[in-house]
């Protein structure tokens, strides 16, 4: 069966975000996304709060940027929220919006040997293992957490490039591709994610998220379409939808045909309804998604 989910986009006030939880925990919405947007919300304060204030609905990150973080500190934020919340904490880390990166000084010059050297470090403490390591951006001498998850944890890897998303493949649990993704999009991913894959011998599970652009309600279509020329996404064929439940869950069900093993839909920035939003996906949407 294919996911569902839906994201509390980072252009609302934090504050904003217990109602939005709570109300998708009631609607019974499977997953809730939260970004870490500079310089807007941090991902593990809203996740952890998210989760606390929910019962059952899963909470992910996408994505949190490696040049901001040490691993340690990703490892033990991570581990902390897998043992307070089993089973419904979803994490994804990425190289991060590179001119964002920059403003804060942790551009770096090769992002895909930080993100694989972040990834294969991570996935290791996370395991349990005490990691010694000396790359060119991550260096542990004996590191191993007191608190390790009590179950294996997925790491999910933001990847868009070709480079990134063998990397991905590699090195990562799991891909999350961005709202610009068709769905020739996605099935090219997950070609490039196999080869990956195949290139070190991982026969495991791959799951692989894709944001999909919605809208829906009064001005659905023009606030759609606003959104894809500010991102420059116009020209882009099949990317986005507008419309009612029919519409949306078709859309879903075309990106799941191309490999996507869930679909979280992004509310335009401007949506006026962000808890009516969660409801359409949870109530609406989701009884028409296979």
């Amino acid at each position: 069966m294919t996911g569902l989910g839906a994201v509390f986009r980072p252009q609302l006030a934090p504050e904003r975000l217990r109602a939005v939880a709570r109300t998708a925990d009631e609607a019974g919405l499977e997953e809730l996304w939260l970004w870490e947007d500079c310089f807007r919300e941090g991902g593990i304060s809203t996740a952890a709060a998210a989760l606390a204030w929910t019962e059952r609905v899963r909470v992910g990150v996408g994505l949190l940027p490696v040049p901001l973080r040490n691993v340690a500190i990703t490892a033990m934020e991570a581990a902390t929220l897998h043992r307070m919340f089993p089973g419904r904490a979803i994490l994804g880390v990425g190289h991060g919006v590179q001119d964002w990166m920059g403003q804060v000084g942790a551009r770096v010059e090769s992002p895909v040997t930080l993100l694989r050297e972040h990834l294969l470090a991570l996935r290791a403490l996370l395991g349990g293992e005490r990691v010694t390591t000396e790359g060119r951006y991550v260096r542990l001498d004996g590191v191993a957490l007191d608190w390790p998850p009590g179950q294996g944890v997925e790491v999910l890897a933001g990847a868009t490039g070709p480079r990134s998303l063998r990397l991905a493949g590699e090195a990562a649990d799991g891909t999350v591709l961005t709202a610009s993704t068709p769905p020739d999009g996605v099935r090219r991913a997950r070609r490039l994610i196999d080869e990956g894959r195949a290139a070190v011998g991982r026969t495991d599970a791959h799951k692989v998220v894709v944001y999909l652009l919605a809208a829906t309600g009064a001005g659905a279509h023009e606030r759609l379409r606003a959104e894809l020329v500010a991102e420059g996404d116009e020209k882009v064929p099949d990317l986005g939808v507008a419309g009612d439940a029919v519409a949306v869950a078709g859309a879903v069900r075309r990106l799941a045909e191309a490999g996507a093993d869930s679909v979280i839909l992004q509310p335009t920035g401007d949506e006026p309804d962000p808890e009516g939003f969660v409801r359409f996906a949870a109530e609406e949407v989701r009884p028409l998604v296979g």
